[in-house]
């Protein structure tokens, strides 16, 4: 792709944020399109809501679960970014229209106290570099159409990476933990909507440890000369699948002893 054919997908994202209609998938618009390319128009995409006024809070990691790696035929997560407007208080309701096909994922949230980077990023940097982990819930949306009505392809990886990991929200809830105080694998969540059990699951469906989620990124970032800054959220990734939110959903999330996070949509 050239860099201005980068620019047009990402303002093809933008209005269908802003206008609640999914576009059509850009694999398709796109067929040559990398995963290189891919993230050039989420940074394209990022660039234009930064310039509007928008402010970095931190990174999501996505598509760290083997069944969601398999489902996409992939062997690598993908990484997206946090925006201040992305920030919801536990126990909150989404306005009715904010988002367009929202789902929610359980995960372990990482709060840094240091930057974290580079190609040699170890599991004790990332334990040096945060300040806690807490129970988190991610807000997934969806501004591109998740199978094409004509011929029934389904999105792919580099259509979910130039929608920013398909990222939305992020939820955190008011427990601190220290992230070496336990082994964050057998960290796990209950996760219901509207007072039903939807989904379970542990930390180790992050590959096989959410820590060694953090290390991916910090190595990925390493490869495009960007870090993860003193201050950042980081998502490490679900270890649920997608739960589907509509309107009049309350999720819940008991983490145990980890702590509990919610979120409801009018």
């Amino acid at each position: 792709m050239t860099p201005e054919q980068h620019l047009e997908a990402a303002e093809t994202l933008l209005e269908a944020e802003r206008t609640g209609q999914q576009c059509g998938l850009l694999s398709l618009r796109y067929p040559e399109m990398t995963l290189a390319d891919a993230y050039a128009v989420q940074a394209a995409l990022i660039e234009r809501k930064l310039a509007g006024g928008r402010r970095k809070i931190g990174w999501k990691i996505g598509l760290t679960s083997r069944a969601m790696q398999q489902a996409l035929n992939i062997t690598t997560p993908d990484s997206g970014v946090l925006l201040d407007d992305m920030a919801f208080d536990s126990g909150t309701t989404v306005p009715a229209g904010r988002f367009i096909q929202p789902r929610v994922e359980a995960e372990i949230a990482f709060v840094m106290k240091a930057p974290l980077a580079g190609a040699e990023c170890s599991r004790a940097d990332v334990i040096a570099a945060t300040e806690y982990a807490a129970p988190s819930l991610e807000i997934l949306d969806t501004r591109i159409l998740r199978t094409d009505p004509d011929s029934g392809q389904a999105r792919i990886i580099t259509d979910t990476i130039s929608d920013n990991a398909a990222n939305a929200g992020v939820v955190l809830g008011s427990a601190r933990h220290l992230v070496d105080a336990r082994d964050l694998r057998w960290v796990g969540a209950i996760v219901k909507r509207d007072g039903v059990v939807e989904e379970t699951g542990l930390g180790a469906g992050v590959l096989d440890d959410p820590v060694t989620s953090m290390v991916w990124l910090a190595r990925r970032m390493a490869e495009y000369g960007q870090r993860i800054e003193a201050g950042d959220i980081v998502l490490s990734g679900s270890f649920i699948r997608p739960i589907e939110c509509p309107p009049g959903s309350e999720i819940a999330a008991d983490f145990g002893a980890f702590g509990s996070v919610q979120i409801n949509f009018a």
